[in-house]
């Protein structure tokens, strides 16, 4: 955390140098620069046409893919997302970010609206943040008890349980990013004209909850990873690292017909990894 001559201020024009110092390294990330341009496209190129082979497996065979994005705000989930449906049929792989609850959404079963979203055969649903803001954002933010966050601990591996045993694969996916990175992508989004529109005053709050959001994400990881339903950490302050890892995660781990594993590549472990390990590197501190 900053000291008091190492002030941060959001509505300063001008970010901090030593907010772009460290931002980058920040949260224990393992690489000193950036994945060049050239070297993302290539390889996203070849991700791309394994994706579309598994596009045309699902169509024959019906697979349903399900696949959960959370991390703190600015991590990058939204842009994953995009670049993974980049080249897919849209009428079949879908995006969806749902809004705060309605008044009668509220008086539902908790995952009552997430389950209308799940796929149909051939079908794969990417969530931006999910049934998991009952885990994170909900608690941290004072927008549920203490007692619908333990409950909601409690019933979500069942709930899992129950997705993977129906045949749906199952990814879950915590995007990480350090403190000053996401000091960073708030200034440029409070900066950017065409950014702004990013920024909430949800988001404003959360810089300064950052501890709280790391304690409530531990207390998720530990009781809702699971063999069933496991967690990929993935280390997001490049961008393009991250996305090729969770296209590399999904590809990997799915069998698909004409599938190629040289053509996939190896998911980098400097960048994904289970929650015990991201845990025990005290990654995000």
């Amino acid at each position: 955390m900053a000291d008091d001559n190492e002030k941060f201020d959001l509505e300063n024009p001008s970010l901090p140098k030593w907010v772009k110092k460290r931002a980058l390294a920040s949260g224990g990330y393992p690489y000193e620069g950036k994945l060049d341009d050239d070297t993302y496209a290539t390889e996203l190129n070849e991700l791309y046409l394994e994706l579309a082979k598994l596009q045309d497996d699902q169509a024959r065979t019906g697979r349903r893919i399900v696949m959960v994005f959370e991390g703190r705000d600015a991590a990058g989930k939204g842009g994953t997302i995009d670049t993974y449906l980049e080249n897919l049929n849209p009428r079949y792989s879908d995006s969806v970010a749902l809004p705060k609850p309605s008044d009668r959404e509220r008086t539902q079963w908790y995952f009552q609206r997430y389950v209308d979203w799940l796929p149909a055969a051939g079908e794969q649903v990417l969530f931006d943040r999910s049934w998991y803001n009952r885990a994170g954002v909900e608690p941290v933010m004072g927008f549920c008890t203490a007692e619908e966050t333990t409950r909601f601990l409690a019933e979500v591996p069942q709930f899992e349980r129950m997705l993977v045993n129906d045949g749906i694969h199952l990814f879950k996916f915590w995007l990480s990013i350090g403190r000053e990175m996401q000091m960073k992508r708030f200034h440029d989004r409070r900066h950017d004209p065409l950014k702004r529109w990013k920024l909430s005053p949800v988001d404003f709050e959360a810089l300064q909850k950052f501890d709280d959001y790391s304690e409530a994400r531990t207390r998720m990881f530990k009781e809702t990873h699971s063999e069933q339903a496991p967690w990929t950490v993935v280390l997001s302050n490049d961008k393009k690292r991250a996305r090729l890892a969770v296209l590399r995660t999904v590809l990997r781990a799915i069998d698909y017909d004409g599938k190629d594993l040289d053509e996939i590549g190896t998911i980098d472990s400097r960048i994904a990894m289970d929650p015990d390990r991201f845990l025990a590197d005290k990654h995000d501190r």
